[in-house]
């Protein structure tokens, strides 16, 4: 078996060669399409069939003798991309929570090292920063322009390789007891689904300013 293409949230192309019950070289695709806000994986199977093989479809039903196992696999596949994104949300509450308490080490923790971090122009410090030091340098100066500061997460939303949250911020200037309050969202984009703590938050791909009170 051998992964001859991969392209990200689109198509993984695989070699497969048997040697048993008889030899055969084929090519396994699963084609990603996004749909509504999930996304549906087609696997399919392709490659040569020798004669005695065509002989075989006449008295067998193949879709009987191993349509179950596609079956099996796809929900596999839907479970195993499922707990990683319950990781991948954990992952990203705890570094809301890290921000809250002003661990900015760890809030960064979970970023990949070459994260690429904007915030809207309108923002105060708005722009792009790169890798973990730009992101800690943005998070740092975002606390520091105020006297306390107060994000909380109140939704995640998959949508492909991205997860939107909707985040409750609220701040107390310096000079004043009185907090203001802004609903944001963010946009973060996965760098792939991989196990445990090698799944990296690559992007905050975009933020939005929802409304003041």
């Amino acid at each position: 078996m051998e992964i001859t293409e991969s392209v990200p949230s689109s198509r993984v192309s695989i070699k497969l060669d048997f040697s048993r019950p008889m030899e055969g070289h084929n090519l396994a695709e699963f084609t990603l399409q996004s749909n509504a806000g999930s996304t549906d994986v087609t696997w399919a199977m392709s490659g040569p069939m020798p004669y005695v093989a065509k002989v075989m479809t006449v008295f067998l039903d193949m879709d009987k003798m191993i349509g179950k196992e596609f079956e099996t696999g796809l929900s596999n596949l839907k479970t195993a991309v499922a707990a990683e994104l319950e990781r991948e949300i954990a992952s990203l509450s705890g570094a809301y929570a890290s921000f809250n308490r002003g661990d900015i080490d760890a809030a960064v923790a979970s970023l990949d090292t070459q994260i690429e971090w904007s915030e809207p122009p309108k923002f105060p410090g708005g722009g792009t920063y790169h890798g973990r030091e730009g992101a800690k340098q943005y998070l740092t100066q975002s606390r520091g322009a105020w006297a306390e500061v107060i994000s909380e997460p109140v939704q995640f939303i998959p949508a492909g390789n991205r997860i939107v949250v909707f985040v409750h911020a609220r701040v107390r200037p310096r000079d004043s007891n009185d907090w203001q309050a802004v609903d944001l969202a963010d946009v973060y984009t996965f760098s792939g689904w991989k196990s445990g703590r090698d799944a990296r938050i690559r992007q905050p791909a975009g933020r939005a300013a929802l409304g003041w009170s």
